[in-house]
């Protein structure tokens, strides 16, 4: 059951596979073992970007396409639900509409810049997508009738969904069934059921394509492969799960602005998961998304904790600063890589254990 869930993909590590069994129950139980509201708010994210940066470890590695434009798949997503919110009211027709709507708009624009521009050389692709990329985020700041412009839109959800509601007077497990609970659950199962979708993709024969493309590109078009037509249907693929995990975003922040789904740093902060965890694996989606937001979380608060307890040596505990924590997430950026040229997932898997 499981392997045919898994699409036969499994981890093929013994260690992976625990590292990754522990990471899936600590998001699945994470209201009750982490009920604060900041640890809640991680694990979310770390649920959010594991759709995002899988989507586009679909693009990058199994089918070799370099895209910058992949945040602004991303902003559609989470703008077509704030949007319809903002103007329809909270509603389960409204989150429907904006899903939809958006989903339309990504598939549209993914198809156009697939057909135009996946003809050219790998460079020049990229270069497109980062100007498109651009252009877009400029417009979401410029048409603030629409978008909010750059203070972006606040927005309700059904009543359901609201910090307000509350299932249960009293907590369950140390956990308040409110809203909040609520929305993690659904970002969760949504998370899965997306990832899972994304997993069967990939080792399908659509998958199988895309991965000989990936490593000979002329090869997979002399046996008969028209690789411009799976590498654009890669390319709206890609595009659609990470709107939907766009819309994911929207839904848990209950707001959306610029800085908040189309900012470049997105786009290479999902470069960065994509290379920790392990291009071409998915699995690497998970373990790099966990080890990339928990850094970037916690990072300062331990920091902190080490500044304080070496303030008798000035020197370490000046470098231990928290102020400094961007340098030490460079340092352990460039050890991991050092460590695991190959990524997490691609490490754990050469050792078989």
């Amino acid at each position: 059951m499981m392997t045919r869930l898994l699409s036969h993909d499994l981890p093929r590590s013994r260690v992976l596979a625990v590292i990754l069994t522990v990471i899936v129950l600590g998001l699945a139980f994470a209201p009750f073992l982490f009920p604060g509201a900041k640890s809640m708010n991680v694990a979310a994210k770390i649920l959010i970007f594991i759709v995002l940066v899988a989507s586009y470890d679909l693009l990058l590695g199994y089918t070799g396409i370099v895209s910058f434009a992949h945040t602004m798949f991303f902003g559609i997503g989470a703008y077509g639900v704030a949007i319809a919110s903002s103007r329809m009211g909270p509603g389960w027709s409204s989150l429907l509409v904006g899903v939809l709507g958006a989903v339309a708009l990504s598939v549209l624009l993914s198809l156009v810049i697939g057909l135009f521009s996946l003809r050219v050389r790998a460079i020049f692709y990229a270069m497109i997508t980062l100007a498109v990329a651009s252009a877009f985020q400029t417009l979401a700041s410029q048409l603030s009738e629409i978008t909010g412009g750059e203070d972006g839109l606040n927005f309700k959800l059904p009543e359901v969904l609201a910090p307000s509601f509350q299932l249960s007077e009293d907590p369950f497990l140390g956990a308040w069934m409110d809203g909040r609970f609520i929305t993690y659950y659904l970002v969760f199962v949504a998370a899965v059921i997306l990832f899972l979708a994304m997993l069967r993709v990939v080792n399908s024969p659509f998958g199988h394509v895309l991965k000989a493309i990936r490593e000979n590109d002329f090869r997979a078009e002399a046996i008969g492969y028209r690789i411009v037509v799976f590498r654009t249907w890669s390319n709206v693929l890609a595009a659609v799960f990470a709107t939907l995990a766009g819309c994911l975003l929207a839904i848990w922040l209950r707001y959306n602005g610029p800085d908040t789904s189309l900012s470049f740093e997105i786009m290479i902060d999902i470069l960065l998961i994509v290379v920790i965890g392990g291009m071409g694996t998915m699995y690497g989606a998970v373990c790099g998304a966990t080890v990339f937001l928990l850094a970037q979380s916690y990072l300062q608060d331990l920091m902190a904790l080490a500044a304080n307890a070496t303030q008798a040596v000035p020197v370490l505990s000046a470098l231990l600063s928290p102020d400094r924590w961007l340098l030490w997430l460079g340092v352990l950026f460039i050890l991991s890589v050092y460590f695991f040229p190959t990524g997490i997932v691609g490490k754990l898997r050469t050792w078989r254990t």
